[in-house]
């Protein structure tokens, strides 16, 4: 979501909730029960496919991935999952400073949305394409930047002897920092905020996702794209 600057989208004003929706049982959220959804998916409607400010011509084909990080629980205790974001570094043109999924604009050797993500992946943060296990994709969302962004989810087991976010190593003229949210908690419609503003003469309505990251001062603060991805995540899973 590129915009007019200045702009905050943390100062947007929030909107009450427009409906009491249910958490995702958490039976669905282990790493079985998420490659069976996405191989035999439910009937559901995303609940946001083009940003409202979409004015674009020629659309640009991307892709992003959604690393959904497994880590075993200790003795014995059912495996936990998060998501792995990245804090995109300030200096860039677009979406400078957002929280992101690894990702990018489809390059012309890439055979497929699959592999752009997985090239990006690596590229932006150092996750080999062989350590991600790939188990389907989400309706494409489109920015208000013109980018057709098609959602990749894949599995990555995280090794006993890795700290969070993998130990990977980001690419430093990108990407400013690698964090992981639980997924638990991006799947409770409780955390998902709306929020409108108007910025240079647009009228904007947008999820947040606010994470305090433990040991951390300032929240991670996951809105715009990046957010309604996520939302319609939570919406293919609860259906």
């Amino acid at each position: 979501m590129a915009l007019p600057l200045p702009f905050d989208p943390r100062t947007a004003a929030l909107l009450p909730p427009v409906e009491d929706l249910p958490l995702v049982d958490p039976a669905r959220l282990t790493p079985e029960a998420l490659r069976a959804r996405f191989a035999n998916p439910p009937e559901w409607v995303a609940d946001t496919e083009v940003e409202r400010f979409w004015r674009a011509a020629q659309p640009v084909p991307a892709a992003v991935l959604v690393p959904l990080v497994i880590r075993q629980g200790a003795d014995g205790a059912p495996a936990v999952l998060s998501v792995l974001l990245t804090q995109r570094t300030a200096h860039l043109k677009a979406h400078a400073g957002q929280v992101s999924f690894p990702g990018g604009r489809k390059d012309e050797d890439d055979v497929d949305a699959k592999a752009t993500a997985l090239r990006e992946a690596q590229e932006e943060v150092g996750l080999p394409p062989e350590r991600v296990e790939v188990i389907g994709e989400l309706p494409p969302y489109i920015t208000g930047t013109g980018f057709v962004v098609t959602p990749v989810v894949g599995l990555v087991q995280a090794r006993p002897d890795e700290g969070l976010a993998l130990d990977l190593t980001p690419e430093p003229c990108e990407v400013a920092e690698i964090f992981e949210v639980p997924l638990a908690f991006l799947m409770n419609p409780a955390n998902h905020q709306q929020r409108a503003a108007t910025a240079g003469g647009l009228d904007m309505r947008y999820f947040s996702m606010p994470w305090h990251a433990p040991g951390r001062d300032e929240d991670f603060f996951i809105w715009g794209a990046t957010a309604a991805m996520l939302r319609n995540l939570y919406r293919f899973l609860a259906a």
